[in-house]
């Protein structure tokens, strides 16, 4: 009696199992072949499957979903930037002013090099607009010479802190209250244009395209070794999803070292206010709250890439990664959402493939082999894994061949498990890390 009690309640639990995972299916995949399918396996694997292989039976099941939800991501969001058509005209047809605005603290050297390329833009109508804050380095001289050399420049003194709000927020609000035209372009003092045709582009896809926020892209330049790498991989796939995700209607972020607004859309929107004093923020958290599918465009023309320069050390990037990992936490709850089904499912998509993999392995070991059931399963589950793992290559391979080849195309399965061993790890740190109150410039 007992025997039959717990088949039974084995039974029940798998059956809950299968149904919550069809009816998510149901719910959330947007092809109708595809909830068929999905239906139909989860209808098979209910009537053959034997209770006694729950764990192994829910492994691979878990495992098909994590694979499924990737393929959901890659083939209906990843693929609108892989294959977006972008005007690539590299002359103005508008002159409408606009202010570039560049926050710097202690960046002598860097603004040295930048600012006769800001100037040499070729634009009608502009100016560029130093924020020095509180520099120690010589700054405020470089900037004293190069403004008299430059009709163009202009620069800012911010002589100390205002506990209200983080420096380069206030530093940056500041920039846009001063700016002389109503559009401002940001960008950071250590990247530099790509063309001298960044300037006319972005300002004609914020003006012609009647947008009020521009998304652009700024790699890292490429050097030996694995942290450049990673970093370059983790660029790349965060332009994809920010990308992607803009042209699905989801808009969510983009990144101070390229991105174009309107100031009006700005101080409508009270600036940073809702979020001044947390650490960074100052360009996704800003997105996140005023990009709407209607407001929001994006630039894939490589002339307007801001190339940057990468940290060099593992700890100096882990302390930038943190800090953006962070401002993650007060994106709406609708984009955590969708962030957390993508990073969570690239993953699990590895983790629980290696698992069954040692599972299978361990099971020829001792010569206890899959059931039918399960060999149908495993079969199901690693076809969509290989179909996923190809269309990654593909979609992702073709957005980095259109981001200035960020990553080689045979370096993208590496990067592929790279960065799911990089999410994983971040998540597992990023709970068990206590926010800081400290404020660092950026």
């Amino acid at each position: 009696m007992e025997k039959g009690t717990s088949y039974k309640a084995k039974r029940r639990g798998f059956t809950f199992l299968a149904s919550f995972t069809a009816h998510f299916f149901l719910l959330t995949t947007p092809c109708s072949v595809l909830r068929s399918s999905f239906l139909l396996l989860f209808s098979l694997s209910l009537q053959t499957i034997h209770p006694t292989h729950l764990v192994i039976t829910t492994l691979l099941i878990s495992w098909l979903v994590v694979v499924s939800i990737q393929l959901i991501y890659i083939l209906f969001v990843f693929s609108r930037t892989a294959f977006y058509r972008a005007n690539s005209s590299a002359s103005p047809t508008t002159s409408a002013g606009i202010t570039v605005v560049v926050c710097a603290h202690n960046e002598r050297e860097n603004l040295e090099e930048l600012i006769p390329q800001l100037v040499a833009q070729k634009y009608p109508t502009f100016e560029v607009l130093i924020m020095d804050d509180r520099s120690t380095d010589g700054t405020n001289l470089l900037l004293e010479q190069l403004t008299a050399e430059y009709p163009h420049l202009q620069s800012i003194r911010i002589d100390k802190e205002h506990e209200h709000v983080t420096p380069k927020k206030y530093a940056l609000t500041i920039g846009l209250k001063k700016a002389r035209y109503p559009s401002v372009l940001l960008t950071d003092a250590d990247c530099r244009p790509a063309s001298t045709d960044w300037l006319a582009i972005m300002v004609d896809g914020l003006v012609n395209a009647d947008k009020h926020l521009v998304l652009g892209f700024s790699p890292y330049e490429k050097r030996p070794g694995l942290l450049n790498l990673l970093i370059r991989s983790e660029t790349l796939f965060t332009a994809v999803q920010y990308f992607s995700l803009a042209l699905a209607g989801k808009p969510y972020m983009g990144v101070g070292r390229n991105l174009a607004y309107r100031t009006q859309l700005f101080f409508a929107n009270k600036g940073f206010y809702t979020h001044k004093n947390v650490l960074g923020g100052d360009d996704d958290l800003f997105v996140n709250e005023v990009a709407t599918r209607r407001n929001t465009t994006i630039c894939l023309n490589p002339a307007t890439f801001t190339w940057s320069k990468p940290k060099e050390t593992w700890a100096d990037w882990q302390h930038q990664k943190r800090r953006h990992l962070n401002v993650g936490r007060y994106y709406k709850t609708g984009h955590k959402i969708r962030l957390g089904l993508l990073t969570g499912s690239h993953v699990l998509t590895w983790l629980l493939g290696l698992v069954v993999g040692g599972i299978l392995l361990i099971k020829e070991i001792i010569h206890q082999p899959f059931t039918e059931a399960e060999w149908f399963l495993l079969l199901t589950a690693s076809g969509a894994f290989g179909v996923r793992l190809l269309l990654f290559w593909g979609i992702v391979g073709r957005i980095s061949y259109r981001l200035a080849h960020t990553v080689h195309a045979a370096s993208m399965p590496f990067m592929d498990l790279l960065l799911g061993v990089y999410y994983g790890l971040a998540g597992i740190k990023t709970l068990f890390t206590r926010r800081s109150k400290r404020y660092y410039w950026r």
